[in-house]
């Protein structure tokens, strides 16, 4: 089965991705805008299932299929609000509403090898899709945390947090006053919450705020060494295969 993943999010795109290998399902491509997205398409055998995020950094991604003649299945990943799911129910496979689901994922995935089995037609229509997502907002993220400290609950903006990390299996918030809060949350499920551009993933451990950096250095193996302007107590390291991405994400 030939599979690939249209999400600007990288982050996103990487958890679906990790998910899909989780049921032993391979993805051929990740791409992250229309205009990629385009290219690739001219350039490669068009695969059997998309897993299709709507808005991507550059457009709508309805319009990578105005530019291309695209049979291919279709599984939306959305952020949308739900009254407009019905016409992804209709019209595609399936639809996956972030944060994704484990078990959606593999019922969508079982979907659409039902279809095939039975010869059924996988190609779908934009044009309705596309006039109800026409008023629809952006994805919403969060904008602040509530964490327990005794027997109070303290608000923490996202401008007042450094970085989010894991120990111990716990995953905390660090704050610019240099408290550490715990939050009933993973590294995961954070992906889905916290602004792509405000907060990147530099290592499995590690969420960290783009105007929290202090220093960058060159570290071994092509890493990177984050220096954070008040947490000390871990190395903050940005692992090798994610350094493109975080310099991307820099830019």
């Amino acid at each position: 089965m030939n599979i690939i993943i249209i999400e600007d999010e990288k982050p996103a795109a990487r958890r679906l991705n990790r998910m899909l290998q989780n049921l032993n399902i391979e993805v051929n491509a990740m791409l992250h805008s229309v205009e990629e997205s385009i290219t690739w398409f001219q350039e490669n055998t068009h695969p059997d299932l998309i897993f299709l995020d709507i808005q991507l950094s550059d457009g709508l991604s309805f319009e990578i299929f105005e530019n291309i003649d695209i049979k291919s299945a279709i599984i939306f990943t959305t952020a949308y609000d739900e009254y407009a799911l019905q016409a992804f129910k209709l019209n595609s496979i399936d639809y996956l509403l972030k944060p994704i689901d484990s078990e959606d994922l593999e019922t969508a995935v079982n979907k659409y090898k039902e279809r095939i089995s039975e010869k059924q037609p996988v190609a779908i229509d934009f044009n309705d899709i596309r006039e109800l997502l026409s008023n629809q907002q952006e994805p919403v993220y969060k904008k602040r945390f509530t964490v327990k400290v005794g027997q109070h609950l303290k608000m923490i903006t996202i401008n007042d947090i450094e970085c989010f990390y894991s120990e111990n299996k716990g995953t905390y918030i660090h704050t610019s006053e240099g408290r550490d809060y715990l939050v009933d949350l993973t590294l995961e499920q954070l992906e889905e919450q916290l602004e792509p551009q405000v907060f990147f993933r530099v290592n499995r451990k590690f969420y960290i705020h783009i105007n929290a950096i202090k220093d960058m250095i060159s570290y071994t193996n092509s890493r990177l060494q984050i220096k954070l302007k008040s947490y000390t107590a871990q190395e903050v390291i940005v692992s090798r295969e994610r350094v493109k991405d975080f310099k991307d994400w820099l830019a």
